[in-house]
């Protein structure tokens, strides 16, 4: 499970790298905003809308061998952008590194939940918590390759992709032993029950929402501190941050959680305190602000992985499409509401906007109480 969330931080790398080097792109290389948000929309539907096309493949014919191959085409492709000559080139290698992302995430989630054993929330919330590392480190590491050596420090980013390729390759042997044969899937992990497509559908909801929230939150709580709390732009990044490493807590206590009283229960009253949580922060200051927000980040991004684990146990049969919905789709699709989000802040102001969002969660709840408990899980772990 070490390797499979490492694997995993090291692929979102390339994701938060994105974002880091658009206001590099647009000094150096003239891009326009527009051309600089393409660059961003073009990553988030190259490594989130098609994931399920690859967790459909993955399904009908399992290829292990995406995991050391995606790592390293997100790598390299992010890589490429910085030194790529043309718009058109810059493009290409965002998708390139976008596709390598989408290859990962079905079925590195296939091997976590086989590898989790029985215990699939607290496994699925190890393995999603690399992530959430490798999303936040991307600008990280990215902007001081691109201070210090320009445009072409983006070469560096390889480096890393190639070695944890290398790294999932040498313990790939390791790791198809812990593939169930097909009799032995069937009897213990439930692969011959039926696929319940209707709860899929609404539990794909709740994920929708809560993404609409992740986002919202991501993009305007900076915007938020500088211009309603009046705050610098540093101490505005810093609650963002505060935001963030919440979540990765999060993610880590609420897999052991669901666990013990279950996956539902968890995802609900996640919901159930978001709304209080983000209307509390409307009202609050600076830092009792932060303080609110390290309580929503926890429980905004700590259900990614037990949401995962959901699908997957509502979809015992296609736990390749599971993945690659409620990671990639679902998600995606929460980010394209940035826009209309942006565009409520822009009409009725910052503050409404953020009494919208805080609403959101109301509805996801709703969404939740209609799910049906998921199956209990049997075995044991040899994780």
């Amino acid at each position: 499970m070490s390797v499979l969330s490492a694997g995993h931080l090291f692929t979102d790398v390339n994701q938060g790298a994105v974002a880091a080097l658009v206001p590099f792109l647009v000094a150096e290389r003239g891009l326009s905003l527009a051309a600089a948000g393409s660059l961003v929309l073009a990553a988030t539907l190259s490594s989130s809308i098609v994931q399920p096309l690859f967790g459909y493949f993955s399904d009908n014919r399992p290829l292990p061998v995406l995991m050391p191959l995606g790592v390293v085409l997100g790598g390299v492709g992010i890589s490429l952008a910085g030194v790529a000559p043309s718009y058109a080139l810059i493009l290409a290698c965002v998708l390139l590194s976008g596709l390598g992302v989408a290859a990962f995430h079905p079925e590195s989630a296939r091997f976590a939940n086989y590898v989790s054993g029985a215990r699939r929330a607290r496994g699925m919330s190890f393995f999603s918590v690399g992530g959430n590392a490798g999303f936040a480190l991307g600008p990280v590491i990215t902007t001081p390759l691109v201070l210090y050596f320009g445009l072409p420090g983006t070469l560096f980013l390889a480096l890393p992709a190639v070695l944890m390729g290398a790294v999932l390759l040498r313990e790939m042997p390791r790791l198809l032993s812990f593939r169930p044969e097909p009799s032995e899937a069937k009897g213990k992990n439930g692969v011959d029950a039926p696929n319940r497509w209707w709860p899929f559908a609404r539990m794909v909801g709740v994920v929708t929402i809560r993404s609409f929230v992740y986002f919202g939150l991501v993009t305007f709580v900076g915007a938020y501190y500088v211009r309603e709390l009046e705050t610098s732009a540093a101490l505005a990044n810093s609650a963002l941050s505060v935001m963030l490493f919440a979540g990765a807590v999060g993610t880590l206590l609420m897999g052991p959680l669901a666990d013990r009283v279950g996956r539902k229960a968890v995802l609900a009253g996640s919901m159930l305190v978001l709304a209080p949580l983000i209307y509390a922060f409307t009202l609050a200051g600076p830092l009792p602000g932060m303080a609110l927000l390290a309580l929503i980040g926890a429980a905004t991004i700590g259900t990614f992985g037990v949401t995962v684990v959901m699908g997957q146990e509502y979809l015992p049969g296609r736990i390749g499409v599971a993945a690659g919905i409620t990671m990639g789709l679902s998600i995606g699709l929460g980010g394209l509401g940035a826009p209309f989000l942006g565009a409520l802040a822009d009409a009725y102001g910052l503050p409404t906007m953020m009494l919208a969002v805080a609403a959101l969660p109301l509805l996801g709840l709703a969404l939740t109480l209609t799910l049906p408990r998921g199956r209990k899980p049997t075995g044991s772990s040899n994780a």
